[in-house]
């Protein structure tokens, strides 16, 4: 795949025991390197965040109101990961901090735990990780941040916006068209689907009830080079959840309220729809936002670094 050292890679595998000859100080500062030679650098600037209609000028989202009003804000520059976060790195990141005892009586999460060089496991080391609530992922990103030094952080969901639409493109999807062709992957019977198939189309949209996904990067990129924005994983992303947020976003550099609204547990927002099969109704475009319960399972996510310059 693009930009991945098979090296690398092969310090990221890890299933009940570190792979002769890495050694867990080689498995985290190739894991550590790795994260940081992904990112890619996003010019900041002026776009509207939000559903901004089709040409005839009705919604892209359709059955819900939380992508509008569409709102000219300004973002600074930052990079974000090309790639959503793995199970591979998310595995390099439990042993380094012991956290695999925290879920062994769980019998319902094991499958967010384990790790397999096996392509047609659903746990395959290049596959999207989904991680078992909001905290796993940005205390990953938080992880990266300490070790590295770097600003690492859960995007926000402006940041994501801005780069699923590359750069804030008028495009519904974050894919090598702005249009979307389907993987069929997915549609058949659980008892037929094959990893072995080969990906098809331009993105993954298909069935939120099947844990399987493909390896990050098995479709085109958008124009900015980042994948899978459109499809594979529904993503977290910093912001509490409020439905009506657009109506009082600032203009400068938005990171949703400033405390969680409602009752119940609190909500982050999730961006990448389609990555859950929720493509009907504008569900799967970029536009489409949405809120999750902080101990929600399922979901992946991927990392920026909060940074003016290019890392790289």
């Amino acid at each position: 795949m693009s930009g991945i050292d098979p090296l690398k890679i092969a310090c990221l595998v890890v299933a009940q025991a570190f792979i002769s000859g890495c050694g867990e100080d080689g498995l985290v500062s190739s894991a550590l390197e790795q994260a940081t030679d992904n990112q890619v650098f996003v010019k900041g600037g002026e776009f509207v965040l939000g559903d901004i209609g089709k040409p005839d000028g009705s919604p892209y989202v359709t059955l819900t109101d939380y992508s509008r009003p569409a709102v000219k804000i300004r973002i600074d520059s930052y990079s974000i990961s090309r790639y959503e976060t793995t199970w591979g790195e998310m595995a390099v990141y439990y042993e380094e901090l012991n956290r695999h005892h925290l879920y062994e009586e769980e019998f319902t999460l094991k499958k967010y735990l384990l790790v397999s060089d096996d392509p047609l496991s659903p746990n395959y080391y290049r596959k999207p990780a989904r991680v078992p609530n909001y905290g796993e992922a940005e205390g990953y990103c938080a992880w990266l941040a300490e070790r590295t030094g770097l600003p690492f952080a859960l995007p926000t969901e402006a940041q994501w916006e801005y780069a699923a639409r590359s750069r804030g493109r008028e495009v519904p999807y974050a894919t090598d068209t702005g249009d979307v062709e389907r993987d069929p992957y997915l549609r058949r019977p659980k008892e037929y689907v094959d990893p072995s198939i080969p990906p098809s189309g331009n993105a993954l949209m298909h069935s939120s009830l099947k844990f399987e996904r493909r390896p990050v990067g098995s479709y085109p990129p958008n124009p900015l080079g980042l994948y899978d924005m459109t499809g594979n994983v529904a993503e977290w992303t910093q912001d509490w959840f409020q439905e009506d947020y657009y109506r009082y976003a600032p203009y400068d550099n938005p990171r949703g309220p400033d405390s969680p609204s409602g009752e119940g547990l609190p909500s982050k927002t999730v961006r990448d729809w389609g990555g859950r099969g929720d493509w009907f109704g504008g569900g799967g475009t970029v536009f489409a936002r949405g809120g999750r319960s902080v101990d929600f399972a399922g979901m992946g996510f991927r990392c920026v670094i909060n940074h003016p310059e290019p890392i790289n």
